[in-house]
């Protein structure tokens, strides 16, 4: 068995804890990206400051986190940065971070080199042109692939990470082979939620029946990347239970590893740049934050809060629609929480389920996602889908893009595309 899955299995037998943290060190953005689930740009008023996020560090150290990663926003534009990084590495804590990279000069990463950062993850959603749309900035795909050189040269690991959505399906394979010849050790692919901006724009999204196409294209991506040396892993809101699933969750192509349910508020904990604590980085501000760290303890809100513990006895009582017929339920229990929630304002059912499409397919089916309510415009929120069951093949009835615009979301100026 390899070491890397051996730690997993471990952590996987231990008591809860936050193993794994996410960090929002400021919602300050050098970008404005059409899909940011957080909606960065301005800092919230009320962040963190530096000695606070210090006194954080020193609470993370004491309930055994392992691995903080920084992000924003960006985190870089935080004043305290460095210093953060430095007393994570101090308290034995792995700090590792994921950017847009835009920002990242050859000084500043040696800067990072030498506070302790020996990872980073450079944000990368296509080849330049979808890149550079969906990140609203020219020059933004150059910046990032500049920035992996400026992290490789002061001696930095570097992954790379994409939100995958009918901007920039057509672009992986390209992508992948820019991305080996960069360097990287690790690429995560997951999918573009309904979350924040990405809200706005439901033409932007993957309708159900598109993993009946993407999924076997990541598994021999899986496959390529392995002998590559690179490891691929799909995020937390893609796959589930196909004929890949294996190849997609495995450390290795060879391996057996599957979907073991959303680990929320288990093993993984997202603290917001305000302090607001919350099971995972991307669940909703406004239904799962537990507590602010300006007002309590982390080990009081990581204990003592249902918004952070609702994963840790979960059963299938709260499954509905399809999720709770189907015969992974028990191991499964919905698939990706932020990513149902952001569907239908709960969680319990995902049609973002590769094994699902291939169930509809069958029936001569697919599920199309239509946009009911709008969301409101705030950090980490979401409005409200519903699932259309057609014939599979059948046109799309209503552009999404003016469905929603009738719902009360328009765009700010007019736009020549949607992106």
């Amino acid at each position: 068995m390899s070491e890397r899955r051996t730690r997993r299995l471990d952590v996987l037998s231990e008591a809860a804890h936050p193993a794994y943290v996410v960090w929002e060190l400021t919602l300050a953005c050098d970008h404005a990206c059409r899909h940011c689930g957080s909606r960065a740009g301005a800092a919230r008023e009320t962040e963190l400051s530096t000695a606070e996020a210090l006194e954080v560090v020193a609470q993370l150290e004491a309930m055994g986190a392992r691995e903080v990663v920084l992000i924003g926003g960006e985190a870089y534009l935080h004043e305290g940065f460095l210093e953060v990084v430095r007393a994570l590495r101090d308290a034995g804590i792995k700090p590792s971070m994921t950017t847009g990279g835009l920002g990242i000069t050859a000084e500043l990463a040696r800067e990072m080199a030498a506070a302790g950062i020996r990872l980073v993850s450079v944000s990368i959603d296509g080849l330049e042109e979808a890149h550079d749309r969906i990140r609203a900035r020219p020059g933004s795909w150059r910046g990032a692939f500049e920035a992996l050189g400026h992290l490789r040269a002061a001696g930095i690991a570097t992954a790379s990470n994409i939100h995958l959505n009918r901007v920039n399906r057509g672009d992986l394979e390209a992508l992948y082979g820019k991305l080996q010849q960069a360097g990287i050790r690790a690429w995560q692919v997951q999918i573009t939620a309904p979350l924040g901006r990405a809200a706005d724009r439901p033409e932007m999204l993957l309708q159900p029946w598109d993993l009946l196409d993407l999924v076997p294209r990541l598994a021999a991506l899986k496959r390529r990347a392995h002998a590559d040396g690179v490891l691929m892993t799909p995020g937390n809101n893609l796959g589930y239970f196909g004929p890949e699933e294996a190849v997609l969750r495995s450390p290795t192509p060879d391996g057996a590893d599957h979907w073991r349910g959303c680990q929320a508020g288990k093993f993984v904990m997202g603290i917001e740049s305000d302090g607001a604590v919350k099971g995972c980085p991307s669940l909703q501000t406004a239904a799962y934050v537990g507590g602010s760290l300006k007002e309590r303890s982390l080990d009081a809100i990581w204990a003592g809060t249902p918004e952070l513990a609702f994963t840790r006895e979960r059963g299938v009582e709260g499954l509905w629609g399809y999720c709770a017929e189907c015969a992974y339920a028990e191991v499964c229990k919905g698939g990706c929480t932020f990513t149902a929630h952001s569907l239908f304002g709960r969680p319990g059912n995902n049609p973002y389920c590769y094994h699902r499409a291939r169930v509809m397919r069958r029936r001569g089916v697919r599920e199309r996602l239509a946009p009911a309510d709008a969301a409101d415009g705030r950090p980490f929120d979401c409005g409200r889908f519903e699932i259309v069951e057609e014939p599979f093949g059948a046109p799309d009835e209503v552009a999404p893009r003016e469905r929603l615009v009738r719902l009360g979301r328009r765009p700010k100026r007019p736009e020549k595309s949607w992106y």
